[in-house]
């Protein structure tokens, strides 16, 4: 342990709310799909932020769009006054999706609290005040603020916040039956991740999709895509609904849209928004001019298609190389563009530590699931390189 990272976990440990594991290395930085500690070694990064840093580290274009926007002077004025570059940005998110408005807020977490609000509120306006019903589905995952927790069936995330928001019920996913049991003339949204992240990559058929859609519509409920994880290219389209053909009337948005600064975004249609009235939600550090500016730089960038298409070519070597290694601790490979996971026999945390000791950054999905969210802009020699070490640390923990 060098001085520094001994002088730095030492100020954790003594004045960061202990939430958090952290590995014994300090970064200190990173240039393309490769972050560096203050010894020098290199970590290729599979984990790239929790999807969120989308463009890798030290991208020029990022860095420049960044660095003009500070060189303004402005780095903030709140939702009081007209900036451009939030306005900029609402446009071109509704000019690639089924969005007509877009909200700005900071987070995940933060998205899925307005669109429970603005579910909630398109009910309410629309004269049932009692359609207050939520659905949500098994193994998902979306935040742990307290509305975000109740949508959110984990016990041990659950159990020291109770009581939680009442009104959710939970589906088990991708079951159209069980969804229709859950969904009646009381619910007000319907919540689903089109590929559940830290659920375990669990991928939404299309037919699970349609068919929320039409009891949505039966019910007269609105479809909630959290895209926070799987959208803004992830899947190898822009956004993960577009899989199924499916548009939702509510979208969450979040992680890689700003390239690693922190924003969310939720995205509706004209009926939703319609509810919505001056002081019914806002914000005051959202769609500040600095993280909307990396944000219009981040989507311009991905939307385009020979980007996506090499998310999906990466993504589908990368699926076939984890096939490839014959290992008797995986059970399944899974995923879509460049979120893919791989199931277990074996607790998925020996691997992440593992991965330190050979320059690689892993990440989990639940105990038995390995997850492989990279920088979309990864490459196939760097698919190769994480391969053969995992190959290298499989054997190992299977020799153990």
């Amino acid at each position: 342990m060098t001085n520094e990272l001994e002088r730095i976990a030492a100020l954790e440990g003594s004045h960061v709310v202990q939430v958090y594991g952290r590995p014994p290395f300090l970064i200190t930085r990173g240039e393309g799909m490769t972050v560096y500690d203050d010894e020098g070694r290199a970590y290729l990064d599979f984990v790239a932020g929790i999807a969120v840093n989308a463009l890798g580290y030290n991208d020029e274009g990022l860095n420049r769009a960044i660095c003009k926007a500070l060189k303004s002077g402005v780095i903030h004025t709140s939702n009081l006054y007209h900036t451009a570059a939030h306005a900029e940005l609402a446009a071109l998110l509704c000019e690639t999706s089924f969005a007509d408005r877009v909200h700005f807020c900071n987070s995940g977490a933060e998205a899925i609290e307005g669109a429970i609000k603005f579910s909630r509120k398109a009910a309410f306006e629309a004269g049932k005040q009692d359609k207050t019903g939520i659905v949500a589905f098994s193994n998902a995952f979306h935040g742990r603020t307290i509305g975000a927790l109740a949508l959110t069936p984990r016990e041990k995330y659950q159990k020291p916040f109770r009581p939680l928001m009442p009104d959710v019920t939970i589906a088990e996913f991708n079951d159209i039956d069980s969804a229709a049991a859950a969904i009646d003339a009381n619910t007000t949204a319907v919540f689903v991740e089109p590929v559940q992240g830290e659920g375990g990559i669990n991928i939404a058929t299309p037919e699970f999709m349609q068919g929320l859609r039409a009891l949505c519509d039966e019910h007269e409920a609105l479809l909630v895509s959290d895209e926070i994880q799987c959208g803004m290219g992830r899947t190898g389209s822009l956004w993960g609904y577009e899989e199924s053909g499916v548009e939702p009337d509510i979208m969450t948005v979040a992680k890689p849209l700003a390239g690693g600064l922190p924003i969310g975004a939720i995205l509706v249609t004209e009926a939703v928004a319609g509810a919505l009235h001056a002081g019914d939600h806002g914000s005051t550090f959202a769609g500040g001019p600095v993280v909307t500016a990396a944000a219009l730089e981040v989507l311009r960038r991905i939307r385009q298609p020979a980007f996506l298409a090499h998310v999906r070519d990466v993504g589908e070597y990368l699926v076939e190389r984890l096939e490839e290694i014959n290992s008797p601790l995986i059970r399944e490979v899974r995923g879509r563009g460049l979120i893919v996971g791989i199931e277990l026999d074996c607790p998925s945390a020996a691997l992440v530590t593992a991965g330190y000791d050979k320059g690689l950054l892993l990440l989990n999905a639940g105990e038995q699931v390995l997850r492989f969210v990279p920088p979309l802009v990864a490459q196939r020699s760097d698919i190769d390189t994480m391969i053969s070490s995992l190959t290298d640390m499989l054997e190992d923990l299977s020799d153990a």
